[in-house]
């Protein structure tokens, strides 16, 4: 262990490679785009990714969901009795919440 801070301590004491060292710490932890700041970065753009693709399945499913109520009448009637609890005359409505 000796050894190498003997070869170390040279390098440390030539004023080239000491501004080296202290530059690039300073850009590695207190730049604006830091070590730091990059990984939580990334960690968001993977977020958004998958994000898009959620959205991207849901927009597809709901098109053809759109779709199929454009096109027939029975399912523009199912999907008002689930989703809004409309009802016929004479009719009554339970709602059973799990």
């Amino acid at each position: 262990m000796k050894g190498f801070w003997k070869g170390l301590l040279p390098l440390l004491k030539n004023k080239f490679t000491l501004t080296l060292i202290i530059f690039f710490g300073l850009i590695l932890f207190f730049d604006e785009n830091n070590i730091v700041e990059r990984a939580g970065n990334l960690n968001q753009i993977h977020q958004l990714e998958r994000d898009k693709v959620y959205y991207i399945d849901k927009i597809k499913s709901d098109s053809v969901k759109l779709n199929e109520l454009k096109t027939d009448s029975r399912n523009l009637e199912k999907f008002a009795r689930e989703q809004y609890l409309m009802k016929k005359k004479n009719e009554d409505i339970f709602i059973i919440v799990k």
